[in-house]
C-alpha cells in the first residue's frame, strides 16, 4: 500500500510562473543577508572600531596627565557649549606640583562643584587643560554604537533593495498575466450561438 504525500510538489505545478521562482529565491537571499550578513558586518565593524578606539584611548592616557586641583573661583553658572563628558562647567582651579610654585588655570569641572572642592583636571603635553581620556566604558559604548549602526544600515540597504526588486517583479508579474490573458481570454469571451 502506498502512502500519499500531502506536500505540494512545486516542480510540476502548472500554475507556477517564473516570477514565483525568482521571488522565492530573492526572499531566501534577503533573509540570509538580513539575518546573517548584516550582523556579521556589524560585528566586523565593531571589532575594527574597538581596536581603533582602544588604541586612541591608550595614546590619550599616555600623553595626558591628571592633576588634583582645588577650585579657586566660582564655577560658571551656565554650562559651556562644548562640555567634555560631565565637565561642562568652567572654573578657575589651583594646584601645586612638588618643587614648583602654585599654578592656576581655567578647567572644566563637574556640575555641582563649589569653590574649595577638589577635582581632577587633565593636561596635555603643552600644559593645556583637556578632556579626560576615554575610559573602557566609553570605548565599549562607541564600539557597540558603531556595530549597531552598521548592522542597521546594512539591513536597511538590503530591505530597500528588496523593495525596489519587489516593484520591478510586480511589473514583470503583471506583464506575464497580461500575456497569459491575451492567449487565454479570446477562448473564454467568444459569443456562443
Amino acid at each position: 500500500m502506498r502512502t500519499r504525500s500531502h506536500r505540494p510538489r512545486r516542480r510540476n505545478n502548472p500554475l507556477r510562473r517564473r516570477s514565483d521562482v525568482v521571488e522565492t529565491w530573492v526572499v531566501a537571499v534577503v533573509a540570509v543577508l538580513v539575518c546573517v550578513v548584516a550582523p556579521l558586518t556589524g560585528t566586523a565593524a565593531g571589532l575594527f572600531t574597538y581596536d581603533r578606539a582602544r588604541t586612541h584611548a591608550e595614546e590619550q592616557r599616555a600623553e595626558r596627565q591628571p592633576v588634583r586641583a582645588v577650585v579657586a573661583g566660582r564655577p560658571a553658572s551656565r554650562p559651556t557649549v562644548h562640555g567634555d563628558r560631565g565637565h561642562g562647567y568652567r572654573a578657575v582651579v589651583r594646584w601645586a606640583e612638588p618643587g614648583r610654585p602654585t599654578r592656576t588655570a581655567v578647567a572644566g569641572v563637574p556640575a555641582g562643584t563649589r569653590a574649595g572642592d577638589t577635582v581632577t583636571v587633565w593636561f596635555d603635553g603643552r600644559g593645556r587643560t583637556v578632556a579626560p581620556p576615554p575610559n573602557d566604558v566609553a570605548v565599549w559604548q562607541h564600539t557597540v554604537g558603531v556595530g549597531l549602526a552598521v548592522t542597521g544600515g546594512t539591513a536597511a540597504i538590503v530591505l530597500l533593495a528588496r523593495a525596489v526588486e519587489r516593484r520591478v517583479a510586480l511589473r514583470h508579474r503583471l506583464a506575464e498575466w497580461e500575456r497569459a490573458w491575451a492567449r487565454t481570454g479570446p477562448a473564454w469571451t467568444r459569443r456562443r450561438a
